[in-house]
């Protein structure tokens, strides 16, 4: 565990965004996203990308996986400073049979830390595949 007062900021960030996604909280993810983040991803073999305007709101119209009876599974695999604002981490989640690896980017505006991007990939789980 880093001293650096900033990776214990971004660990408290990730605690409430893997909070968000388990319980499909879309205004707890609204405040850890900056407006203009953009959400993108490259797995299916063509280009997803939203903005906040129309990612936040499918979340909040999809079932929780808390609601569904779904075990957490969400780990921290490694945080990374490019500067004293900016930040990536890498994580893992899942919600249904999908595991996702998120690539998460941080900047750090009016004291505290925003995703401003979140790139990610996912597998489907092998009972499902």
């Amino acid at each position: 565990m880093s001293a650096d007062p900033r990776f214990a900021e971004i660990v408290a960030v990730l605690g409430d965004y893997f909070d968000g996604l388990h319980h499909s909280d879309a205004d707890k993810l609204g405040r850890l996203f900056h407006p203009q983040a953009i959400y993108a991803c490259g797995t299916e073999g063509s280009l997803i990308h939203l903005t906040m305007d129309q990612y936040l709101p499918m979340v909040a119209k999809r079932p929780s996986p808390a609601s569904r009876g779904e075990p957490r599974r969400d780990r921290i695999l490694s945080i990374e400073f490019a500067g004293p604002v900016t930040a990536l981490a890498r994580v893992e989640c899942a919600i249904g049979p999908k595991r996702f690896t998120d690539l998460l980017s941080f900047i750090r505006l009016d004291g505290r830390w925003r995703l401003i991007a979140k790139v990610f990939h996912f597998d489907l789980d092998e009972a499902v595949a």
